[in-house]
């Protein structure tokens, strides 16, 4: 198949390409200039110019692909995600473009659309396992997550397949997940919510493997992630990776400031992937969180 990824270079694509390249698919990916389409060239994948949020050009760009993994976002990460505004281009890109890569899709006369999105947006499950047929919290900051959906719910037709991929929390060669690690190694918060909470997490090399996986499933809502694990276990294999004594936890107070944007984060989630398993035959290559996740960064910093 030819497949179009946009966000190829991020964390998210990075895992889809790969997946996709072992299994001998055609990848294609959105350059917005030279530069990005050299970046995307050193990855092996067909440069397409265009704009996220350009209809036109998308149109141009997914002609003749059979599918388009849309894996396009801009987290914040550090002490900037705090400030409002840092999500401003991220929820325009889940929002905005996603509407406009799903209309493209749609005038180009692609069969599939593959969109990503988050399994926190689930409400609150305390002890209990949640699943896709689970209700979903939207506040201001789950909104573009849901609208995403949405869209791509809205690209199903007689002749067109949509699915989300509702992914974990990824934990792995990432941004995030080096600054995490920073902060346990200089011994300072890493853990939000109540220690005896659920958290799903996922590896990235899972979140490629459930794209290709995506490209054969039915039309619906999947989650994608390792078994759940509490939040005190993630805590203390940051700090073991770290190389520190023991992990913290944020101060509830700290948390409060950043309200609505934190406190999806917080949510006790015993979220289940079986699903995915189940209509495609997908199995996680890394089914149990542990210490071993951190491997890659552990080794660049000598641990």
């Amino acid at each position: 198949m030819r497949v179009f990824v946009t966000g190829a270079t991020g964390v998210m694509g990075r895992a889809a390409v790969h997946a996709l390249h072992s299994a001998g698919h055609d990848v294609v990916g959105l350059a917005r200039d030279a530069d990005g389409a050299e970046v995307l060239s050193a990855m092996q994948v067909r440069p397409a110019t265009g704009n996220l949020f350009d209809r036109d050009s998308l149109v141009a760009a997914f002609w003749d692909c059979d599918a388009v993994c849309n894996m396009a976002t801009h987290i914040p990460v550090g002490g900037p995600s705090m400030r409002p505004r840092a999500w401003r281009l991220n929820d325009r890109i889940r929002s905005e473009g996603s509407r406009v890569v799903a209309e493209a899709a749609r005038l180009a006369g692609v069969k599939r659309l593959v969109q990503e999105s988050v399994s926190f947006v689930y409400a609150d499950g305390g002890e209990e396992w949640i699943d896709e047929e689970c209700p979903v919290a939207v506040t201001r900051a789950a909104e573009p997550v849901v609208l995403a959906e949405t869209h791509t719910e809205r690209f199903v037709g007689a002749t067109r397949d949509g699915v989300v991929l509702r992914f974990g929390h990824i934990v792995g060669d990432d941004g995030l997940t080096r600054w995490r690690l920073a902060r346990a190694r200089s011994g300072h918060a890493v853990g939000m919510g109540r220690p005896d909470s659920w958290t799903h997490l996922v590896h990235p090399d899972d979140v490629g493997s459930s794209v290709l996986a995506a490209l054969t499933a039915p039309s619906g809502t999947y989650n994608v992630g390792a078994e759940p694990v509490r939040r005190t276990d993630v805590v203390a294999a940051f700090a073991e990776a770290a190389g520190a004594d023991e992990g913290s936890f944020y101060r509830r107070s700290v948390l409060r400031l950043g309200g609505e944007r934190l406190e999806w984060l917080m949510r006790s989630q015993r979220v289940s992937s079986r699903r995915l398993a189940r209509s495609t035959g997908w199995k996680p290559c890394e089914d149990q969180f542990g210490v071993h996740w951190f491997a890659p960064m552990a080794q660049a910093h000598g641990a």
